[in-house]
């Protein structure tokens, strides 16, 4: 296995936030369960955007759709709304109705309000099919699992193959998940923006690091199959401590895809691109206390600088979930490459390949 370092070395720009993690927005918790269990290679990565009573102090939000073919939960109210009153789940797409019953029950059991003197509550699940790894048929994610991922939340977690993204191959090799980080300076206030994805799309022949076209010797050297539709998917979060209102993280979502496409995804037709944005900063009161709130808000004339951030941490996500997944055998015994090997497999075979896979591995900060 090639071992990996979490400080990206020269891709995308900016400065990178002290974990160059989502969990750099102050307050944003992951967790995560990984179920390995015969030919299921499955899992669950749960996003809280703070833990201080989410149903009764909600974030501003938004979601933007790039491209629809998907089975999430939660968007309609997202975007009628602005906000988020639930932790985020990933998982599987056969996973989505356990996650969904499993994050709304935890939110009753903090919250005795919700459907009796109040509202009901708007859980916020995402998918991406990791059945060509995994046996999606067999179902067998739970609520514990789900559970596990909602309790063990922290501002450290790992990145690749690992809790939703055990089962996601990304650019043909292994994906799943990853993060990155930004620090935006406005004036004499610095903000973070954070991005964490789960990766499960893109043809290798296509895949470019920082401009570098390696994809297409590793796609001649695997035989990668030269696919006629794009039937993969991407869920990008967003988070920053910014204030921002919904309007703004709508647009602030939209660039997610400008990152996505850096690496060599086009978004076919067949594939699901959702992306959700948040801002811890202005929370919005469920039981409000007064009519009219007056709360500060980032002019537009400098959102331009958040845009460039998204693109960036969006970018630099993706490689991450690339870098830090191991190689891993499917559902049906098949080796899948993570792409570290899968560079070493290149430069083994064909040594021509040896300068452009180690300024690669330097600009990514593999050790070699």
């Amino acid at each position: 296995m090639g071992l990996t370092v979490k400080l990206f070395n020269d891709v995308s720009e900016g400065v990178k936030g002290a974990k160059n993690l989502i969990t750099d927005v102050n307050g944003v918790l992951v967790g995560q369960t990984t179920v390995d269990d015969g030919d299921v290679h499955s899992g669950v990565t749960a996003i809280w955007p703070h833990q201080r009573g989410l149903f009764k102090n909600k974030v501003p939000a938004a979601s933007y759709v790039i491209n629809g073919f998907g089975k999430s939960v939660g968007l309609v109210q997202i975007d009628e709304l602005g906000t988020i009153e639930t932790p985020l789940v990933l998982t599987n797409t056969f996973g989505v109705g356990t996650a969904t019953n499993a994050l709304t029950k935890l939110m009753l059991a903090s919250n005795p309000e919700i459907g009796d003197t109040t509202s009901t509550v708007n859980p916020i699940v995402a998918e991406c099919n990791d059945g060509d790894v995994s046996n999606i048929r067999k179902m067998r994610l739970t609520e514990a699992d789900v559970n596990a991922a909602l309790n063990s939340a922290s501002d450290h977690f790992a990145e690749g193959a690992i809790g939703a993204g055990r089962g996601m191959m990304c650019y043909d090799l292994k994906g799943g998940i990853g993060s990155a980080s930004r620090i935006v300076r406005i004036d004499d206030h610095s903000y973070t923006i954070g991005a964490l994805v789960m990766s499960n799309y893109g043809f290798l022949q296509d895949l470019v690091v920082n401009g570098q076209p390696i994809g297409k010797p590793l796609a001649a050297l695997l035989a990668a199959d030269k696919h006629k539709e794009e039937k993969g998917s991407i869920i990008t979060v967003l988070a920053t401590d910014a204030p921002l209102n919904s309007r703004q993280l709508k647009r602030i979502a939209k660039r997610a895809t400008v990152g996505i496409n850096r690496t060599g995804g086009f978004i076919g037709n067949g594939s699901g691109e959702i992306v959700f944005a948040f801002s811890t900063t202005n929370l919005v009161q469920h039981f409000a206390k007064q009519n009219v709130e007056t709360v500060q808000r980032l002019n537009d004339n400098v959102i331009d600088t958040f845009f460039r951030a998204t693109a960036a941490v969006v970018d630099e996500s993706v490689l991450s979930s690339l870098v830090h997944a191991e190689s891993i055998v499917d559902r049906k015994g098949r080796l899948r490459f993570s792409f570290v090997d899968a560079a070493k497999e290149l430069v083994r075979r064909q040594p021509e390949y040896s300068d452009m896979v180690n300024q690669v591995f330097t600009e990514l900060g593999v050790i070699k």
